[in-house]
């Protein structure tokens, strides 16, 4: 990948293994979205950013390469050499075949606070609405960032706002756990920079002390919001997937440190190509 600063853009050409529509669209993150002539935007490190991609070209719009290296680099995980990756993977023919799909899609590594938040409100929820919920609780707690956009308000300030301020944003019984998320990391009970510091089943231990939070949501945090590319979280169309492919022994022990990886091939193959089947 050869990086290139110019008007005030960043142009990464040569891009292997990264797709914008695939790592936006694998149920990762809920902020990003593509418009009508092809540029993606959405509300990370409380800035919007704008992308867009040709073919293997990807270019990040009014970016500094100062913030890119700070902030965006890692938050793509482009130093990860997904090739290998892919080629470590390649064992299991199933993951194999959804490679042959799938393999443009990269590991966010977003906000844990609001990947938690965010994966509570996302239990037992639809993309879309879990977007409208989302999109509801940033313009009543977060802070204006451009015209009607906002960032994604801190736990303090959902904590300070109770389980009755939360009612205009029709989360339903996900607001009591979206309080207690709330309440447990403003107050330091659950510590979000500790959590990083722990190994894998501690730090999975520790995010289900919060109300709502159980083993899926738990994976999710920890693959998408601390790097824990070991987490494997089991949804229903993962579940399909070990179902179909592999039987009740099945254990993701067998993906290794990319365990996390491999899910997010195979649960975005299995909802694409089943979602097509039915059209």
């Amino acid at each position: 990948m050869e990086i290139i600063y110019e008007n005030n853009n960043i142009i990464l050409k040569f891009c292997q293994n990264f797709d914008l529509e695939q790592t936006f669209d694998c149920g990762q993150c809920f902020r990003f979205e593509k418009d009508n002539d092809g540029f993606f935007r959405g509300i990370a490190n409380n800035r919007q950013l704008v992308l867009r991609q040709d073919g293997d070209t990807v270019t990040f719009f009014d970016i500094t390469k100062e913030e890119f290296n700070e902030k965006w680099k890692s938050y793509f995980d482009l130093d990860r050499d997904y090739a290998k990756i892919l080629n470590e993977l390649s064992f299991d023919c199933h993951v194999k075949k959804a490679c042959e799909e799938t393999s443009g899609i990269r590991i966010l590594r977003q906000d844990s606070w609001e990947i938690l938040c965010s994966f509570i409100i996302s239990q037992n929820n639809n993309i879309p609405r879990i977007k409208k919920i989302i999109a509801s609780l940033c313009s009543l707690l977060g802070e204006p960032i451009i015209g009607n956009i906002y960032s994604f308000p801190s736990a303090e300030k959902v904590f300070k706002a109770g389980i009755e301020g939360l009612e205009p944003i029709k989360s339903g019984f996900r607001a009591k756990y979206i309080f207690d998320a709330a309440e447990k990391v403003a107050n330091k009970i659950i510590d979000l920079e500790k959590i990083q510091s722990l190994n894998y089943s501690e730090a999975k231990k520790s995010l289900m002390n919060i109300k709502g939070v159980g083993e899926k949501v738990a994976d999710c945090v920890l693959l998408f919001g601390f790097g824990f590319h070991e987490a494997f979280p089991r949804d229903v169309w993962v579940n399909r997937v070990i179902e179909k492919h592999y039987g009740k022994d099945f254990s993701s022990d067998c993906f290794g440190k990319n365990a996390g990886i491999a899910q997010q091939y195979l649960f975005y193959y299995e909802r694409n190509t089943t979602s097509l089947k039915k059209q």
